[in-house]
């Protein structure tokens, strides 16, 4: 999961503080997010769906489709 998010958001050439701004949290506590060093809330992972346009499934790696259903 932690380097989809990282993948995703290099992808689009967002800085870690942005993504942090969008999740109303520090950049320091995106990285420990996308480092596996802090678990993602719920509510984070799914405003991270939605910005990416992806399923959780696939954010979650329980699927390799990032399409949404």
């Amino acid at each position: 999961m932690y380097k989809r998010i990282r993948d995703l958001r290099e992808d689009r050439d967002l800085s870690q503080n942005d993504i942090a701004d969008y999740l109303k949290c520090t950049q320091s506590c995106y990285s420990h997010y996308e480092n596996g060093q802090r678990d993602i809330p719920t509510d984070a992972l799914i405003k991270l769906a939605d910005f990416y346009n992806v399923s959780i499934d696939y954010l979650l790696g329980v699927s390799d489709c990032p399409d949404r259903k």
